[in-house]
């Protein structure tokens, strides 16, 4: 009687990613300062006349967040590139998408008062979308699965300005004014996200709020957050869009880290209900710059 069991993690980065997202430029920084982790995240399991049962899967996923930051005097500088990527294949589910996300962020602030001002007028010109095809699997008739996101499908470009409270190099609250566009390429989907059929690109206006936190809690463990509404002038406050994200890393030694992902989102264009992601995951992170 053979049994085989076989699980291995190996080369992963998700432990920086989000919290990176916070994009606080400290005030101690003069000039540039750069960032680039990296890696991936594999994973196997095969059974054979196991007792506890299971399913044979394989999955592979890759991630990478580069940052660049910049002050001098009373201007600094932010800028974000995050994607990550995976896949699994499930013995006879085929092969499914487990994570797929690009991020571009830019942040400009400028002190208000040119000592020691807590206060900044800040400007955000952001970008969100995703690489594959994206789909709620055996949803469709006769178990079929059902499309419902791709690369462009959506996108969301946003741009925003208004004055941010930075009282220290780990917390900041942003409100302001925030231009957004929704933009879906297949002509298939573009219900889905609040277009009407034939368009491709909606147009909002509106008020935006933003809170960063990104601290050390304890030795070796980062806890970073991040919140961000945007609401509609044209919509109720119950149709405000929402996107709240936390992960608290720990740090093992220099190459393996482990990671808690949360993520919650709210759009009431995709859906009435609140979106969710959990992820855990334990590797080995590449500090490449």
């Amino acid at each position: 009687m053979k049994k085989i069991v076989i699980t291995i993690f190996v080369l992963l980065i998700s432990s920086q990613i989000q919290a990176q997202e916070a994009m606080i430029v400290p005030d101690s920084l003069s000039g540039w300062s750069y960032s680039w982790v990296t890696g991936l995240n594999g994973s196997q399991a095969a059974y054979s006349n196991w007792s506890q049962g299971g399913v044979n899967n394989i999955a592979l996923s890759g991630n990478s967040s580069f940052t660049a930051k910049h002050r001098e005097d009373r201007f600094s500088y932010g800028f974000l590139l995050a994607a990550r990527y995976g896949k699994s294949k499930i013995e006879k589910q085929g092969i499914r998408k487990t994570s797929d996300q690009l991020v571009i962020k830019n942040r400009f602030l400028y002190e208000l008062i040119e000592k020691e001002s807590n206060y900044s007028a800040y400007a955000n010109i952001n970008f969100r979308t995703q690489f594959d095809d994206g789909f709620e699997y055996d949803a469709g008739p006769d178990d079929n699965d059902v499309l419902i996101s791709g690369f462009m499908s959506p996108a969301y470009f946003q741009q925003g300005s208004g004055i941010a409270y930075i009282p220290t190099d780990y917390f900041s609250a942003e409100a302001g004014l925030a231009l957004k566009q929704t933009i879906v390429t297949d002509d298939n989907l573009v219900t889905n996200y609040g277009l009407e059929p034939g368009d491709t690109i909606k147009n909002e206006g509106g008020l935006t709020l933003g809170l960063a936190y990104e601290q050390s809690i304890a030795p070796n463990f980062l806890l970073s957050s991040t919140v961000e509404t945007f609401t509609n002038v044209n919509k109720s406050l119950s149709g405000t869009d929402v996107y709240f994200a936390n992960e608290l890393t720990g740090k093992v030694n220099d190459l393996i880290s482990t990671s808690l992902r949360f993520d919650l989102a709210y759009d009431d264009d995709f859906s009435e209900e609140v979106q969710l992601m959990q992820t855990l995951s334990l590797g080995v992170s590449f500090i490449l710059m």
